[in-house]
């Protein structure tokens, strides 16, 4: 990739934040190290690997990478043999744990998102927790060897205790001493080369002997171990030659322990150095609210509200570009300081952070290209120590990338043919975009020459485009409007800013016919621009409510189905129910008729088979009623005289008396007469007779219905409510043409058998009663015999 590209659009500064957001020494140098990739595959890995970063991240938040120190060095040198310090000792342990964090940190993530990358990246990491458990016991936090390394180290720490006690229990003695007082500097004991000495005042030197080992700056204090402490002060010393020589002994074998698993924990060293810049992408993506691209080989861009990741996301203005369809080369004109560098930039750099397998700053569903190489002459690089102007500069670079570009190449382009003649300058710009064009790579160019917009307009996979400017406020939007062409603004401008209008008409006058003519058609496709886009956010608009309403037709129907198979299975659980009673209540009855008949033999009472019924006729379950047949055709017409049947009484069948107002008749059912709905009458057909008959009264003939009931229990009604109850049986008894019903009241007082039976004597359906019979239920059943 080219460097001077890379440089110019800015992509070391991205590499720079990318290596602040690294945990480790070693992920900063993958940081460091970072360039793009011209090779399809591996770009989409290293997307994927960031994508799986950034998800493990949002569900468990930040990888654990404290504490990890690059300890490449020291397993280097305990592999060789050396003798590593308790601090390295103490950093590799804290690489073991990290290690452990990290691989339960990925598996937790693994139960909840697919990351196979990452299991890959930490599947062969290993786990010396042995190792880490021996180093944590001999050595502490602080890189201290602990007493517990060993026992020998315990012993002697113990003894060098001891001696210490007792060198500052006879230095004390001496210094409490009235006498000795006087001779001392301060009554103090001091530390002069791991000895125990006091401060004695120089003209006492020689009262004490021993060893003088230091003296003050002035020379008036002598530091002097007594002769005293002399023995003490060497055994302490022997002591603490003997704990050093343990401490080192201890420290040889943990070295001896690393070096066996350094190749290992060197590379474990660099897999973490290699996720903590994996997850340092994830972190900048993050930051930036970047997203996923999709990436190809095939010069295809689509970036959608795209922005440069260097500049304030609350002060850049979005771009949207697509390139490596219709067309392979965009041409942008506008006014200075309208944002046509900023725009070459964003898809420069946003071309080489997917390359490189991070995030971009664009809105979900972009696409970016993977490019052999990306050049770019972008700024004023004139040099005064090598004598080249803005135009050589431009030149020299420009020669530079047409002898590396490829069919596979993005060149970017600022201010093509700039710092020249303007005729001279436009027709070389035509040229280099011609020659470019040819070799078929992709091309974003910016200009003020208006022959390139003509240019553009001209051929085939080239598209004008332009930094939009709003001549009201005279201030640029910095929006990219591709298929459009920059207009000059300058007359706008200078009569918005106080020009005298006569000098402006003056300027028009000079400028040739064909530039008005393209300044006009740039007004024309400037509106028909707003008004394409008006009408399209009118459509989306649109679009959106009917989808919001097809949404809501889609909620309500699936409710619909939802109450609806809940209300079947409701109906099936019920029936299921009532049909499991009826059949449990049935195996009962019939289980107590069975048992009468063997107590009783063939004798069953009628009363008792009455009421065997009547448990059964309870027991089957009632069915629902059906919907009345609504006839399609034209009703047929009713007379009085017809003989119909009443639908509503289960085609009770009777004569029409009179037809009476509001669509109803009056039907003689039997020796009742009733009220009824001409739609609750159906007339009833007449059959041919073999020979005339005389009929000389109407009349009804009376079938019994075997669903009826021959008995009604009058036991705890009133006797208001057992008169009652008795009509309307008798009536329904009489209809069902039944001979004999039973009527149960009980003993009790007899209130209510006189009462009933007092209104059976007087009632026009009833031809005698009596009493019941044994085993009909005696004085508590009264039996009445119908006409």
């Amino acid at each position: 990739m080219n460097d001077k590209a890379l440089h110019t659009l800015e992509y070391d500064k991205i590499v720079r934040r990318l290596a602040a957001a690294c945990a480790t020494s070693i992920g900063k140098e993958h940081a460091e190290r970072l360039r793009p990739t011209r090779d399809l595959r591996e770009a989409q890995r290293l997307l994927r690997e960031t994508d799986e970063a950034s998800r493990a991240s949002a569900l468990k938040g930040s990888a654990p990478f404290g504490g990890i120190t690059d300890v490449r060095p020291s397993l280097t040198r305990a592999k060789l043999g050396g003798v590593l310090q308790p601090s390295e000792l103490y950093d590799i342990a804290q690489l073991i744990a990290g290690i452990r964090k990290l691989k339960r940190y990925v598996a937790s993530v693994s139960e909840e998102a697919e990351i196979p990358l990452l299991e890959d990246f930490c599947e062969p990491l290993t786990d010396c927790k042995p190792l880490e458990d021996e180093i944590r016991r001999c050595i502490d936090d602080q890189g201290d060897v602990l007493d517990a390394a060993s026992p020998e180290l315990a012993s002697v720490r113990r003894d060098i205790r001891v001696s210490e006690g007792r060198a500052r229990e006879k230095l004390e003695s001496m210094i409490r001493s009235s006498s000795v007082q006087k001779m001392l500097q301060e009554a103090l004991i001091t530390i002069r080369g791991d000895r125990y000495v006091i401060p004695v005042k120089q003209e006492y030197r020689g009262h004490f002997g021993g060893i003088v080992h230091d003296q003050s700056g002035s020379g008036a204090t002598l530091f002097i171990e007594p002769e005293a402490v002399v023995q003490l002060n060497n055994k302490l010393r022997e002591l603490k030659l003997n704990e050093q020589k343990e401490i080192e002994r201890v420290l040889r074998k943990l070295s001896e322990l690393t070096g066996q698993k350094a190749d290992l924990l060197i590379g474990d060293t660099e897999t973490l150095g290699l996720l903590d810049f994996i997850f340092a992408k994830a972190a900048l993506a993050a930051s930036d609210f970047a997203t996923l691209p999709s990436m190809n080989d095939e010069g295809r861009l689509d970036l959608r509200r795209a922005r440069h990741p260097l500049i304030d996301p609350k002060q850049v203005v979005p771009i949207d570009v697509e390139m490596g369809n219709v067309y392979s080369a965009i041409i942008v004109t506008g006014p200075n300081t309208g944002g046509k560098t900023v725009s070459l930039k964003t898809i420069g750099l946003l071309s080489l952070m997917a390359m490189s397998g991070l995030f971009v700053t664009a809105a979900e569903g972009s696409t970016l290209c993977v490019f052999d190489g990306i050049y770019a002459d972008i700024g004023d690089e004139q040099s005064i120590e090598q004598n080249l102007s803005t135009f050589s500069s431009h030149m020299t670079n420009l020669i530079s990338i047409l002898g590396q570009v490829t069919s596979r190449s993005l060149v970017l382009l600022d201010e093509l043919g700039a710092g020249t003649d303007p005729a001279e300058g436009s027709a070389l710009a035509i040229a280099i975009l011609e020659h470019l064009h040819r070799i078929g790579c992709r091309i974003v160019a910016t200009t003020h020459y208006s022959e390139l917009k003509a240019y553009a307009y001209n051929r085939q996979g080239l598209v004008n485009a332009s930094m939009e400017f709003d001549a009201a406020t005279l201030r640029p939007t910095y929006r990219l409007l591709v298929g459009v062409p920059g207009r000059s603004n300058a007359f706008a401008i200078a009569e918005r800013l106080g020009l005298p209008r006569s000098i402006i008409e003056h300027a028009r006058g000079e400028v040739s016919e064909d530039e008005l003519k393209v300044d006009t058609m740039i007004a024309s496709l400037e509106q028909d621009r707003r008004r394409a886009e008006s009408e399209r956010a009118t459509a989306e608009r649109l679009r959106a409510e009917v989808e919001k309403l097809r949404q809501q037709i889609e909620d309500e129907r699936r409710k619909f189905q939802e109450q609806k198979a809940k209300l079947l299975d409701e109906a099936r659980e019920e029936a299921r129910a009532a049909v499991s009673k009826a059949r449990r209540e049935a195996e009962e009855i019939i289980a107590d008729l069975r048992r009468m008949a063997l107590e009783e033999g063939a004798s069953v009472k009628e009363h008792k088979l009455i009421e065997a019924r009547r448990r059964l006729d309870d027991a089957v379950p009632a069915a629902a009623a059906r919907p009345r047949p609504s006839g399609g055709g034209k009703a047929a017409k009713i007379e009085p005289g017809d003989e119909v049947k009443v639908l509503s009484l289960g085609g009770q069948k009777g004569h029409v008396v009179e037809l009476s107002g509001g669509g109803e008749a009056l039907v003689q059912l039997g020796i009742l007469k009733m009220k009824v709905a001409l739609a609750d009458l159906e007339p009833v057909k007449k059959q041919a007779a073999a020979k005339p008959q005389v009929q000389t009264a109407p009349s009804v003939k009376r079938t019994r219905d075997e669903n009826l009931r021959t008995e009604l229990d009058l036991r705890g009604a009133t006797l208001d409510e057992a008169i009652l109850e008795v009509d309307r049986f008798l009536d329904e008894a009489f209809l069902a043409n039944l001979g004999q019903v039973y009527l149960i009241h009980g003993k009790g007082t007899g209130a209510l058998r006189a009462g009933v039976q007092d209104f059976l004597r007087r009632h026009k359906h009833v031809k005698s009663y009596r009493l019941g019979n044994y085993g009909e239920g005696g004085a508590g059943v009264t039996v009445a015999e119908l006409r």
